[in-house]
């Protein structure tokens, strides 16, 4: 790279290039560690610009991970690669296939009505009391509107309007936000949520929606933690024949009920799918279709709508 110190200017582009990208709306949560450890690691070996043979040799020095993770630390140079193409021609962007990682997409647990109603009774049990109200109102709301777990424990409570039964959700995937209307069953739910809340904490030091018993907002690794625990004491833990319950299998269950509502109801479910994008946040309906896994009710409904198209033909 043409001017000054080389590595400074190398260290300074990737700053550069994540501002780009993160002001188009990109998220690229942990690209800045890995990005200073690429040149950092560039720095010790005297290069003075990127190629494909320290790009490789730093993706692939991790030992014990697997593929997928060697190709996704390449991903990251191969961008920073191209934006620093743009003003030294000298930088060689690794080849998309230089690394490839097998990364399979783990199937998710869909919940039905019953061990969802198992799963909330399960939060119910947990102390002290606010613990117990905060789980069962969280795990309730992402079941009956597919939101991100991330999404839920960043609300504030004023992202949260009981009168008129809207959650907002700003600064999500993309910088997208998006209003959602709520059921009244749900809006009751978190009527009482808050009843406890205010109530117990009076005085919170967050003002998160839901908040720990400390008063502060809560953690992604807590909410799993506490998931994990009620999993176990509904039971669900122990079907080895299905796939693992996860918080996020929540936002499949609902997308996938929805819909299975909308065949039920002799909608047109493919006219209907972009309103289920927006609903949970997708840029896009082609991101929707990963959650729409084949469950038998799915298939059934699927099917019946087939026959009774071709007996009309």
């Amino acid at each position: 790279m043409a001017g000054g110190d080389p590595v400074s200017a190398l260290r300074q582009a990737a700053v550069d290039y994540l501002a780009v990208r993160r002001a188009l709306g990109y998220k690229l949560r942990g690209h800045d560690r890995l990005l200073a450890d690429f040149v950092d690691h560039l720095e010790r070996a005297g290069a003075d610009t990127v190629t494909t043979a320290m790009a490789v040799a730093w993706a692939t020095a991790p030992a014990g991970v697997s593929s997928a993770r060697w190709a996704q630390r390449l991903s990251v140079v191969r961008g920073f690669a191209r934006h620093l193409r743009c003003s030294d021609p000298a930088t060689e962007v690794p080849p998309a296939d230089a690394l490839i990682g097998e990364r399979r997409r783990p199937t998710a647990r869909l919940f039905t009505d019953d061990e969802i109603a198992a799963l909330v009774t399960a939060a119910s049990a947990l102390q002290p009391a606010l613990r117990a109200a905060t789980y069962q109102t969280l795990f309730g709301l992402l079941a009956v509107s597919g939101l991100r777990v991330g999404e839920a424990i960043r609300l504030d409570r004023g992202d949260v309007d009981i009168e008129a039964g809207i959650v907002t959700i700003d600064d999500t995937k993309f910088r997208k936000h998006r209003r959602l209307p709520l059921h009244p069953t749900t809006v009751a739910a978190l009527t009482d949520y808050v009843e406890i809340r205010e109530r117990v904490c009076p005085f919170p030091k967050s003002p998160a929606f839901f908040v720990s018993t400390r008063g502060t907002r809560l953690q992604d690794v807590c909410v799993h933690k506490a998931f994990n625990r009620i999993v176990a004491t509904a039971g669900l833990d122990q079907q080895p024949q299905d796939a693992r319950p996860r918080v996020h299998g929540f936002r499949h269950s609902f997308a996938v009920a929805t819909l299975a509502g909308w065949y039920r109801e002799g909608a047109d479910a493919v006219t209907m799918l972009p309103v289920l994008s927006a609903y949970l946040g997708h840029a896009d309906p082609a991101y929707t279709y990963w959650y729409l896994q084949a469950s038998p009710e799915l298939l059934g409904l699927a099917a019946e709508r087939l026959d009774r198209w071709e007996q009309q033909r």
